[in-house]
């Protein structure tokens, strides 16, 4: 990777990531890999399964760098999840933030490779390539790197629109583009995902993405998209259109919601047909193949290698009592599956973890055998695998030191069913409508004990759902940016409220069993973020503003008229 540093290093951000693409063999995939130095990009791309190689890195290795900006501001910026003194917790995010830029390389390394993946499809397929499997091939790689421009415009708000790296590079003016505006983005994102739906099959091989994956996203994008630059109600024909490309993934794709809601996150489902997108992770000689976030999020001692040191934060008291859990009760409740599939907490035990060793018994483990770590009464249960022996039985074979096999889904059916019930919602304050009410009952029921289903739902309704079902996947951010796009004040109200912070005395009420509110409470006098506008767009990297101060000025229309697929 020492190439990919120094390109970092010379041409950071906006430009690098187009000469990415001349070392396929850096990245290793998640199916059939390139073999390695055997080739050159003009050698390549001559057989059909050439060009799905040349595509299966973009699962993996250029999101890398992403993964604890996606934790940090999908979880930790949300008060999804407490870290520590973490600037997402406390709204202090500044230009030099480690996982910020890592952040921006990545999501600009994505586009950079997935351009390049569609010139060199175009350009140098040889006869023998078919035009189903060169369509295919780009038509994964436009859903990349529509995913990647959704991430930069709900992250960082105007971005400039790359559209073809090495034609920018060619004239010489990568370091002196202007932001596009923000409906700029959103139409390109559209446009990507509609050339996108044109080019991809109905079904792909398992875990690839397929037409429907492109609707699922085309769905959220405009739910997104209906509330900017509104006030108090979001724009109808967009909903109207979110609705639509849902309806198609739920009617017509034939995928089905797991019936068990932690199997999802389980190695076994890494392609189950729940994923619609997913980065699919692979341990293997190449770093950057892999998962990683076991190490940031496991308890320490969680795994064999010592490579696990998230047991201080933890899932936030805040998400605790949206489950109506309370970490100064010895006893949980136990009605909603998807709390402990989501947090570990005093009394839970885990047959799908340390399965060599008769299953994990969280009390046991971290109250009763060491120093109790957690500040806010719960750890992560989701982006972990367990030990080396559960990594084995998931997949064959072996986990290695800060790395997995286990795939981070990005989008789910189940969001798309929520996507679907909100956009038919509207603008209304409830609704009744058969096929939303279904979308949203069956999400909730596949989890509740004892559920019955609503007769009536509000925006209200689904706004708790989205965050239980989704909680700790990265995507709790990007709601309070859509919601705060035409009712910001609101948004802001609700990030205010937050129990964003820590309990005090847990470990001794634990290891004694016996509660004394003079030892045992919670934070007397939290933090509440100084929380403005200001905060729902990311700054821009240093490093991305050296090399283009024009991120600093105003954004500018894009011309549309100059870019084609």
């Amino acid at each position: 990777m020492k190439i990919i540093k120094e390109i970092k290093n010379t041409i950071k951000g906006l430009a690098f990531a187009v000469l990415v693409i001349s070392f396929l063999s850096s990245c290793e995939d998640f199916l059939n890999r390139p073999t390695e130095d055997n080739y050159t990009v003009d050698s390549f791309y001559k057989t059909d399964q050439q060009c799905f190689q040349a595509v299966n890195p973009v699962y993996n290795s250029p999101w890398y760098d992403f993964q604890r900006g996606f934790f940090k501001v999908g979880e930790v910026l949300s008060g999804n999840y407490y870290w520590g003194s973490s600037p997402y917790l406390t709204f202090t995010i500044n230009s030099t933030d480690a996982d910020l830029v890592n952040m921006s390389a990545s999501l600009w390394s994505v586009n950079g490779y997935c351009n390049s993946i569609l010139e060199n499809i175009d350009m140098k397929a040889g006869p023998a390539v078919s035009e189903a499997t060169k369509k295919t091939v780009k038509g994964e790689a436009l859903v990349w790197k529509a995913m990647a421009y959704f991430y930069l415009v709900r992250t960082f708000g105007a971005v400039p629109i790359v559209h073809s790296n090495s034609a920018m590079i060619a004239e010489g003016n990568y370091n002196n583009v202007y932001k596009a505006t923000i409906p700029n983005v959103y139409d390109y994102i559209i446009m990507t995902l509609e050339k996108a739906i044109e080019w991809l099959p109905e079904k792909n091989q398992p875990g690839r993405i397929d037409k429907y994956s492109a609707y699922g996203l085309l769905s959220k994008v405009y739910l997104t998209k209906s509330g900017y630059g509104m006030e108090g109600s979001r724009r109808q024909e967009d909903l109207d259109k979110a609705a639509l490309y849902a309806s198609k993934v739920i009617e017509e794709s034939g995928r089905s919601l797991l019936p068990v809601y932690s199997d999802i996150f389980r190695l076994k489902n890494n392609f189950s047909e729940e994923s619609l997108i997913a980065w699919h992770w692979v341990v293997s000689n190449q770093w950057t193949s892999q998962n990683s976030l076991q190490s940031d999020l496991g308890i320490q001692g969680f795994d064999e290698y010592g490579a696990t040191w998230g047991g201080y934060n933890g899932p936030s008291v805040d998400l605790q009592d949206a489950f109506s859990e309370n970490a100064l009760s010895l006893t949980r409740n136990n009605v909603d599956d998807r709390r402990k599939a989501t947090m570990m907490m005093y009394g839970d035990k885990y047959d799908y973890f340390w399965v060599d060793k008769g299953g994990f018994d969280y009390t046991e483990f971290a109250v009763n055998s060491m120093e109790y770590q957690s500040a806010v009464g719960a750890n992560e249960v989701k982006h972990l695998v367990g030990n080396d022996n559960d990594h084995v039985i998931g997949t064959g074979t072996h986990m290695a030191r800060m790395a997995t096999s286990l795939s981070t889904h990005l989008l789910r059916l189940a969001d798309v069913y929520l996507i679907y019930a909100e956009a038919v919602l509207g603008n209304s304050s409830s609704t009744s409508d058969p096929k939303a009410l279904k979308a949203f009952n069956d999400v909730r029921k596949r989890s509740v004990k004892g559920y019955e289903p609503k007769s009536s739902i509000t925006w209200d309704d689904i706004w708790k759902e989205r965050r239980l079902e989704l909680a700790c996947e990265g995507d709790r951010w990007y709601d309070y940016v859509r919601w705060h796009y035409y009712e910001p004040q609101k948004a802001i109200a609700e990030l205010k409220a937050q129990r964003r912070s820590y309990y005090v005395g847990l470990g001794t009420y634990y290891k004694s069993g016996n509660f004394d509110p003079t030892v045992t409470y919670y934070d007397q006098n939290p933090n509440i973020p100084n929380i403005t506008d200001a905060h729902f767009q990311l700054p821009f990297p240093d490093t991305d503003l050296t090399m283009n101060p024009n991120l600093l000025k105003d954004p500018v229309e894009f011309d549309f008229g100059s870019i084609s697929y």
